[in-house]
């Protein structure tokens, strides 16, 4: 593709996605993700952090056999671990997980050991957001797990917008759900949540920068906790 077409391309997806966040804002998530799937098919995948497989429940309702991306960041709890295998021996889904270019140990030889307690921005993006843009080279769009409802910084997600960053379009069906609304979906369906969930943390990122929740606290309130942080990178 020249430059020139990959430009009227970019523009297209920034359009489309532009004019699906404005009529797809009331639709349900089952129809958010019908919709990418028809619009984009195998150029189409769902991103999980393996906290619960909602999505990507919902995702293979939409497009059986759809590819859910994993960042194995090398840094995960074994509970973690284990739902991402879990999922991908009970779903109609196709598990990519994605690893990062330094192992933890050739990290530490070239950054030093603990990047996470002494830069943890850029351990995050040497080990999650670098990986995920190489991950996501081969597709158009891609849909998370972003809710409204989780902290302030992701009050005004949208269902469908363009991720300028990385020139795709990002959706996120469940954004306007609750955690009663997730908890119902889990219920209903049976679908796999992360161990870790009935055990006090209500948001679950990697070992070394995730602690239990307390009363009170927003779900994202255990995750870089006593630091000004609260994102990934990933998603701003």
């Amino acid at each position: 593709m020249t430059t020139a077409q990959e430009t009227r391309e970019t523009e297209r997806l920034r359009a489309l996605a532009e004019q699906a966040g404005r009529e797809l804002e009331e639709a349900s998530a089952l129809e958010i993700l019908q919709w990418a799937a028809e619009t984009f098919g195998k150029r189409f995948c769902v991103t999980s952090s393996m906290e619960d497989a909602v999505v990507a429940h919902l995702a293979s309702r939409a497009m059986p056999g759809v590819d859910v991306v994993f960042l194995d960041t090398g840094y995960h709890f074994e509970e973690t671990i284990g739902t991402r295998d879990a999922v991908e021996a009970v779903m109609d889904v196709n598990v990519i997980t994605l690893t990062p270019a330094q192992t933890v140990a050739e990290q530490d030889a070239e950054y030093g050991p603990k990047l996470h307690d002494r830069d943890p921005d850029l351990c995050c993006f040497l080990r999650k957001v670098k990986p995920l843009e190489q991950g996501l080279k081969n597709y158009d769009a891609w849909a998370t797990g972003l809710r409204r409802d989780e902290s302030p910084t992701r009050a005004n997600t949208p269902v469908v917008a363009w991720d300028e960053k990385r020139q795709k379009i990002k959706i996120s069906p469940i954004a306007r759900w609750t955690q009663d609304d997730v908890d119902a979906y889990v219920t209903e369906h049976g679908v796999l949540t992360n161990p870790l969930l009935m055990d006090g943390y209500a948001s679950i990122g990697c070992a070394p920068c995730t602690r239990r929740v307390l009363a009170g606290e927003d779900a994202r309130a255990g995750r870089w906790a006593g630091r000004a942080k609260t994102e990934c990178g990933l998603h701003g």
